[in-house]
């Protein structure tokens, strides 16, 4: 039985995931782009993976690079979101971060940051997968909620 693509997103988007900015730092600059396929790998030693597309403009800045943070969007950075997700000049303009152990770019006002060195990259399909070893982990904002993505849109709880 063969799937048909447009099905199986149907049915993956069923399942309700958060949102995510990545991003990394090399000598070019900033790199950065919005996921929902993170999640966390190992406990002993720390690990997390994050999916890109293959044919991300960013692609090879991730691949190539030695490290990248994970931003954890809170329900109020939906604007955020759709900035790393589409094809604007500068992603980072204007948007007020800091940077930690690998430099790549923590995002202010987030629910939570992972900062990792590159570990890992795996082959899969249109992807590739990153998997990064965590050099340290950023607040977490107990009073915010979680942007989530359910069904091919932002969600809040409740």
């Amino acid at each position: 039985m063969s799937v048909n693509a447009e099905h199986f997103r149907d049915v993956v988007g069923r399942f309700a995931s958060g949102v995510t900015v990545v991003t990394t730092a090399n000598d070019a600059g900033y790199a950065g782009f919005t996921a929902s396929s993170f999640s966390s790998v190992s406990l002993d030693p720390p690990l997390v993976l994050v999916c890109l597309g293959r044919d991300a403009a960013c692609h090879d800045a991730f691949v190539g690079g030695t490290g990248f943070a994970v931003n954890i969007l809170a329900a109020s950075q939906a604007e955020i979101s759709v900035r790393f997700s589409s094809d604007v000049g500068d992603r980072f303009e204007g948007v007020p971060h800091e940077t930690w152990v690998t430099g790549a770019p923590v995002l202010d006002g987030v629910l939570a940051a992972i900062d990792c060195r590159l570990h890992a990259v795996h082959e899969g399909g249109d992807h590739s997968i990153l998997v990064g070893r965590v050099e340290r982990l950023g607040p977490v904002a107990a009073d915010a909620e979680p942007l989530l993505y359910y069904r091919g849109a932002y969600q809040i709880l409740g």
